[in-house]
């Protein structure tokens, strides 16, 4: 197996015993819990100490060693995500600490923030004992540093040691032109944030052509493989040809930050990645959801747009919050909807993931408001959209349990109306139909009738949200009573005869 230098520097020579590489089809059946490290939890166990959520680093902590990977694994979740690990910035600034892990200057080193290499070592091996797959996230476009970018000293990074690592300074201020986002700097004169010159030959060398292609290799230079999938921070201002080969030498799955809601603009990253973060459909799912006059037409017709234009919809990244945009109910604090949002992302293509604090319902608006600490909760396992996310999680792994091709099978939009989306996902022996409402929670009751289900009249199915049982008529029709504004998730009840669904 081969994995990039660069791309796990800082946890190469970490971890054993080695695992097999997790590959893309690996990942498909995968749902994945993502948390900022030092916000989730403490190493004291507290579930009232204060976190000062716009400047400072909240715990000093890693995630294994609180028994708190049950609180995850428990909602269905078979992955987690978790802060790059790489050794930051130390000094406290305007812009606050370097807490999320996106400020590094030493990739060579660990944060001594989220513990040591044998914690690191032990979250590993605690998920794959699970298992659950470890992503981890890494920073390829830059470094931190406290102060203006004309004014940098850069012998204090490890390894890019040089100025002549980087681009020249300029920040980018024009984000629809490509070549000032690929070559200047995100950032700002507090902290600047040195962008790789990875055009360069030198910083190529030391990013992608040092890889361990084998397990004996690895083992005898004590260098083993702890992760099984990179999530990509920053891709677009990096240039496309780069990332192939990191792709290829990670040996990994990897999914790559594209924040930019043009399919037309993302799709095309997925040539270079196995997968992106699937913004082009986050935006109008948001839209459609966040209150009654949302746009489903919008989101109904992205779902096709992205099935067109991607390379494969089910290996994006699906997501309906994230810690660089506002949280979902910072828009509404609906619970139905937002369980709508939620029953989109778990259930419709991709890999779905959430965000820490997404469970608890977390209000936060734009970053850094949005990144709360978990702890604050008290971990409530009886939270309504905590009971609610490990429903979903059930019904979609009791679906990939029972049908090879859904993991495979791009969602299918068979109804629409100004309120109302019906998506239609898996093959025919056992489609899920998920019926989905923007209506609200205190939205009277009412039926809808959806066609082109692909279920044989007089077949029973039923719904596993509320664990009813629904006929299909002559037609191949299903009326679907939407209470609450809850969506409806129908499944043929004959195939309900295993342990593992909810009803």
């Amino acid at each position: 197996m081969k994995f990039s230098l660069a791309a796990i520097a800082a946890i190469a020579s970490l971890l054993a015993p080695v695992v097999k590489a997790a590959t893309p089809d690996d990942w498909r059946s995968r749902s994945i819990y993502f948390l900022l490290t030092d916000r989730f939890a403490r190493t004291d166990n507290s579930t009232t100490a204060t976190c000062e959520t716009l400047y400072g680093v909240c715990s000093k902590t890693t995630v294994e060693d609180h028994g708190r990977l049950d609180y995850i694994q428990d909602m269905g979740f078979t992955a987690i995500w978790i802060s790059p690990v790489t050794e930051q910035l130390p000094q406290s600034t305007a812009d606050g600490e370097a807490y999320h892990g996106y400020w590094q200057q030493d990739i060579y080193a660990l944060n001594s923030n989220f513990g040591t290499a044998e914690d690191l070592q032990n979250l590993a091996t605690a998920l794959h004992d699970r298992g659950m797959y470890l992503m981890v996230d890494v920073v390829a476009n830059h470094f931190g540093y406290a102060g203006a970018g004309d004014d940098v000293d850069y012998a204090i990074f490890n390894p890019f040691n040089s100025e002549s690592y980087f681009h020249p300074f300029c920040l980018i201020t024009d984000y629809s032109n490509e070549t000032m986002v690929e070559e200047c700097w995100e950032g700002d004169n507090i902290v600047s944030l040195p962008d790789l010159d990875t055009e360069s030959t030198a910083v190529q060398n030391i990013c992608l052509t040092r890889s361990y292609d084998n397990e004996d290799e690895a083992t005898a230079n004590g260098n083993y493989e702890p992760v099984d999938g990179l999530r990509l921070d920053s891709v677009m201002e990096v240039q496309k040809d780069f990332w192939p080969d990191w792709n290829s030498a990670s040996g990994v799955y990897c999914v790559g930050e594209v924040d930019d809601g043009d399919p037309t603009f993302t799709c095309p990253y997925q040539k270079y990645l196995d997968g992106v973060l699937n913004y082009p459909t986050y935006f109008p799912l948001v839209r459609a959801f966040e209150s009654s006059s949302g746009s489903i037409s919008e989101l109904y017709d992205m779902i096709n747009e992205v099935k067109s234009d991607c390379v494969d919809s089910n290996l994006l990244g699906s997501f309906s919050e994230n810690h660089d945009n506002p949280r979902f109910a910072s828009y509404t604090s609906d619970f139905s909807l937002a369980k709508n949002a939620l029953a989109f992302t778990i259930l419709s293509d991709g890999i779905p993931i959430i965000y820490a604090g997404q469970e608890q319902h977390y209000d936060g608006g734009n970053n850094p408001y949005n990144r709360e600490a978990t702890w604050l909760s008290g971990y409530d396992t009886s939270a309504e959209l905590y009971t609610f996310i490990a429903v979903l999680n059930q019904i979609r792994n009791y679906a990939i349990q029972w049908d090879n091709g859904y993991t495979t099978y791009k969602t299918y939009p068979i109804y629409q109306d100004d309120n109302n989306l019906a998506i239609r996902k898996g093959s025919d022996e056992s489609q899920i139909i998920t019926v989905l409402s923007n209506v609200g929670t205190d939205a009277d009751s009412y039926s809808l009738t959806i066609s082109g289900t692909g279920y044989t009249a007089g077949e029973v199915l039923t719904d596993l949200i509320s664990c009813t049982n629904v006929t299909v008529d002559d037609s191949g029709d299903v009326s679907v009573t939407m209470t609450g504004g809850l969506p409806s998730v129908l499944y043929p009840t004959y195939k309900l005869v295993y342990d593992g669904h909810p009803c």
